[in-house]
Formats: C-alpha cells, structure tokens, sequence
C-alpha cells in the first residue's frame, strides 16, 4: 500500500501560484482610488489673487474664468476671447443651470477687463458670479 503523502505530489505536479486573485485585488482598488479621487478643473493660467478677510469656499463644481495682467482670458486651460466667453459659459449652464461662476482675477488685471468678463457671464444666464480671492489670515 502506498502512502498518501507520496501519491499526492507526483514530480508532474508542481505546486504553482495563483495571480488571478491578486490581479482581482489591483483592479479593485484601482477602481475605488479613481472614485474617490477628485479631479480640479483650473483655468490654465497662474494669477495672483488678491486677498480679502470675507473669502469663503465655494463648491468645487464652480466654472473658473481666469483674467490675466495682460488682459487674456483663460477657461478650461484654453484663451479664449471676450466673444467666446458668454457661449462657453451658456453651454455649462445648459448642463447645470445652477454652477456659480468664479471669476479668477490677478491683482494688477486691469478692473475694465474682469467687468468685461462679468458682464458677459451675467448675460450667459449665469445667476452666481464671483471673484476668487485668497483668504487674509
């Protein structure tokens, strides 16, 4: 009678690993960081905010329109002109009528330009314009 742990492993049968489970695990966290992460849409363009004591947070879902020093305007990293400005604005609207637009000004833009650009998201349909500012501490 031949003993059982000599019929168990034969020299054919060599013991292997497995990397189906494992190749399971990474996808499935692959999936949950990419949930869980969130993506920041910016404008393109660096500027200097000014700053302001009453600066609040606002909702990570806003439009940003950037207003540079020369006067350029920035959106969806794009430059874009004052023209285009009221179309794209209308089209996120379309999508959500209720995204507040933030408009992201440096301090030495020129004020006749961000007024521009106000103006022409307020005829957009925009209901909630503001201007970015950073928090004085």
């Amino acid at each position: 009678m031949k003993s059982v742990a000599r019929t168990r492993f034969t020299k054919r049968d060599k013991p292997e690993i497995t990397i189906a489970p494992l190749i399971d695990m990474v996808f499935i966290l692959l999936i949950f960081f990419l949930v869980t992460t969130s993506f920041v849409r910016e404008t393109g363009v660096e500027v200097q905010k000014p700053r302001a004591s009453s600066a609040q947070s606002l909702k990570k879902t806003s439009l940003l329109v950037a207003v540079t020093r020369e006067g350029t305007i920035h959106m969806e990293g794009h430059r874009v002109g004052l023209a285009t400005v009221r179309a794209l604005v209308r089209r996120q609207l379309s999508v959500n009528p209720d995204t507040p637009v933030v408009i992201v000004a440096d301090t030495a833009a020129q004020m006749g330009a961000v007024v521009s650009v106000m103006d022409e998201c307020k005829l957009a349909g925009a209901k909630n314009v503001s201007i970015a500012a950073r928090r004085e501490r």
